[in-house]
């Protein structure tokens, strides 16, 4: 429950109120009220027979289409979708109209979210018998419900669609706080049911989102109580997961209150002189007061709050940096020495190992053949070996031995440990190792 006195409250502390569905839509956002400049206003109504929604566009285009080129260069090692994100940027700079960049930006999605289509999802493996197919990958950004983004059918694209609810909100007060109309953008046609000014301000911190996800996702596994599923299929968000993803909300502030001005300045310089003269502030920066304190203009960024790191196995919450909890780490830690044991028998069958396997049989065969029993010392036999030499190889190490007798560092562990007895001609050699003369 809020109430009217809690709304009364945020206010008087300019702070602001988003109320946000769990499928990602806007349901309310109230802000600090202020008083607007109308000659702003009205240019941004007159965005189109100016040119500034052009300008507007491009900068807003490109910043997005340089962000998505980092993604899938830097995150999904997919240069083939990078090459072409980039060459659609690349025309951006030359296009006459917003019709033509909503062509190129349209085009660069495509190929965008190909790259993301196999991207794996992790679950705890006590989950898995209660994962869809289909939410073990990211698939498609259409959700086959609505033929769009709305209504995401599994969990990293219903992440997604929040996470973009909160930048949405952020983006709307940001345009709000400036004195202009959130609903009455250059890019996304007008619509009465968005704010399209706030989804033109969104689209180049979008691939900083995408970023967040992708970290996420790559780094552990998704609870399966974080999410249900309605009986059309719809994936939505439990109330307590929403909460972790609200945390991010000062992130996306600051990252699009830069877009913001910026789009402000461009539709001030349109207004007739002498208003074009005066300098229009910056109050979601502050970077007019940081540079009249001898600071930098650049709005330092916040990094978003960290995905909660549960364990790949039973899904508990554990500490970050690890993978899993103390009363699973036996059963990974198991399978693990099995996995790599798998993967050395298989890697010592190889026909180049073998090859070198033989070689070096054959070479110590040929050593015995030469060897003969009259070069070694007359006090240097089996009893010898046993209670003066290899008592006190304990000190000398694996390595050493191996490296000294030429032999592998199994085989070298098995003479320390007195599973094996070397040939007698390297009784000498172990004989210095360990100090006997």
């Amino acid at each position: 429950m809020v109430s009217l006195a809690a709304l009364r409250w945020l206010a008087d502390q300019d702070a602001a109120f988003v109320m946000l569905e769990r499928d990602g839509s806007v349901l309310a956002v109230t802000g600090p009220v202020c008083s607007s400049d109308a000659r702003l206003r009205r240019a941004q109504a007159l965005a189109d027979a100016t040119g500034a929604a052009v300008r507007i566009t491009k900068e807003l285009i490109t910043q997005k289409l340089f962000g998505q080129e980092q993604v899938a260069r830097e995150k999904l090692h997919d240069a083939a979708a990078a090459e072409k994100i980039a060459h659609f940027r690349t025309h951006v700079a030359s296009a006459s109209t917003v019709l033509a960049i909503r062509q190129l930006e349209s085009l660069a999605a495509k190929a965008y979210w190909y790259a993301w289509r196999d991207i794996p999802i992790a679950f705890p493996r006590n989950d898995l018998r209660r994962i869809p197919e289909h939410w073990k990958t990211f698939g498609t950004r259409e959700s086959p419900l609505t033929n769009s983004p709305r209504l995401a059918v599994n969990p990293p694209n219903a992440i997604l669609n929040y996470l973009y609810a909160m930048l949405e909100s952020e983006a709307r007060l940001a345009a709000s706080a400036l004195g202009l109309d959130p609903g009455l953008g250059v890019l996304h046609l007008d619509s009465r049911t968005r704010d399209s000014l706030a989804c033109d301000l969104m689209e180049p911190v979008r691939p900083k989102v995408d970023a967040y996800l992708f970290d996420w996702i790559n780094s552990g596994p998704l609870r399966r109580e974080w999410f249900f599923e309605q009986r059309d299929g719809n994936c939505r968000l439990m109330g307590s997961f929403a909460v972790k993803l609200s945390e991010t909300a000062l992130t996306w502030r600051i990252a699009v209150a830069p877009y913001a001005e910026r789009c402000a300045r461009i539709l001030w310089s349109t207004v007739p002189r002498p208003s074009s003269k005066l300098t229009l502030a910056t109050p979601l920066t502050q970077s007019h007061r940081r540079v009249a304190k001898g600071g930098s203009a650049d709005l330092s960024t916040k990094p978003a709050p960290r995905p909660p790191a549960i364990c790949r196995l039973c899904g508990n919450a554990i500490r970050p940096g690890t993978t899993c909890c103390a009363s699973c780490s036996t059963t990974i830690s198991r399978e693990e020495l099995i996995k790599a044991a798998h993967k050395g028998r298989i890697a010592s069958q190889t026909p180049k190992v073998l090859a070198r396997l033989g070689e070096k049989q054959r070479s110590h065969r040929l050593a015995e053949r030469e060897w003969k029993s009259e070069d070694k010392p007359d006090w240097l036999d089996d009893k010898a070996y046993v209670q003066q030499i290899h008592p006190h190889l304990a000190d000398v190490t694996i390595s050493n031995i191996a490296l000294t007798l030429g032999v592998s560092l199994p085989y070298a562990s098995d003479i320390r440990a007195g599973r094996r007895r070397p040939h007698p001609r390297h009784w000498l050699s172990l004989a210095r190792l360990a100090g006997v003369t």
